[in-house]
């Protein structure tokens, strides 16, 4: 007899209650009574953050009310509550936000639709051709990166040698090996990786291939495993990147990353050096050559990367 080979309701997604659970117990357990202007009363406590009573009583909602919340059950639950609960747990924007994402999902699909490619417009494409003698790449969900130019690649190695599947920061950081001696901070960027994913984990649940890729890095890497508990998040806004190159040695980097507007899924990453620094020195380096690099036939074309 055959068999229905069509994915199940609840398979490839991620479980909007589990997860606001988890992500509420989390924030609660980093504060402590005196952060949120309760007396400590110097017993020892069992486990350590506050308790949900004392969560509720500073959120200004009845503890069954939170109970039922951290529990999973953010059914008709107000924005108004949800942001007092926000600001008791001390959420920053990018936290808040990811609050409202989990206890406010959309519907789930009975069948989800398979996922669609995203595309880089080729427009873009021609202007990362322009900016040659600076690195910058486009990215999508899951941390695909869909577009880059010559010098991103001979800063962060060659993204056209790596198979489509592998055009993704969380494969890099977490399943290259040299991804601990190319970031000099391997933690800090391991992190903020871990952190974009749990920001796409609360906007789209119901994504397959997010959920293969959670799975197949937490088989893969104890790392990732911790960090995903964590249930840290983090947008990639701007900082300084530390790396340790293997042709031009230490350099340090900054980046600005932004969000496209005709396409909120994808961000544009720029990087530069500090004028008059050995940095710029060793990135100008490695732009030119990366000018003298064979063609990169992804300028041409879109992604592989799928949506």
């Amino acid at each position: 007899m055959a068999t229905d080979s069509r994915p199940g309701p609840d398979e490839g997604r991620l479980d909007p209650r589990a997860e606001l659970s988890e992500f509420l117990r989390s924030r609660r357990a980093r504060l402590k009574p005196s952060d949120v202007g309760l007396p400590e009363y110097g017993r020892r406590r069992r486990v350590p953050g506050l308790r949900r009573e004392e969560l509720a009583q500073v959120a200004g909602v009845s503890v069954a009310y939170y109970t039922r919340l951290e529990q999973g059950n953010g059914r008709n639950v107000s924005l108004e509550v949800l942001t007092a609960i926000s600001s008791a747990l001390k959420l920053s924007e990018t936290e808040h936000a990811h609050l409202l994402h989990l206890a406010k999902p959309k519907p789930a699909h009975r069948r989800p639709a398979a996922p669609r490619r995203q595309q880089v417009r080729p427009v873009l494409q021609e202007m990362l051709s322009a900016i040659e003698t600076v690195p910058a790449y486009v990215w999508g969900r899951r941390t695909d990166v869909l577009a880059w130019n010559r010098t991103a690649s001979a800063l962060f190695g060659d993204w056209a040698q790596r198979a489509p599947q592998d055009r993704n920061w969380a494969r890099v950081v977490f399943l290259d090996a040299g991804a601990k001696t190319l970031f000099a901070d391997w933690p800090a960027k391991a992190a903020d990786v871990v952190g974009q994913l749990r920001l796409d984990a609360g906007r789209h649940p119901n994504d397959p291939l997010l959920t293969e890729l959670v799975g197949e890095l937490s088989v893969k890497s104890e790392e990732f495993r911790t960090l995903w508990a964590a249930h840290n998040v983090k947008r990639k806004t701007h900082d300084t990147l530390r790396l340790r190159h293997p042709l031009v040695g230490e350099l340090s980097v900054r980046y600005e990353t932004f969000v496209l507007p005709g396409d909120q899924e994808q961000a544009l990453s720029i990087y530069h050096a500090e004028p008059a620094t050995p940095s710029e020195e060793a990135l100008r380096l490695l732009a030119s050559w990366g000018t003298d690099a064979p063609e990169d036939p992804v300028h041409a074309e879109h992604s592989d990367a799928a949506h």
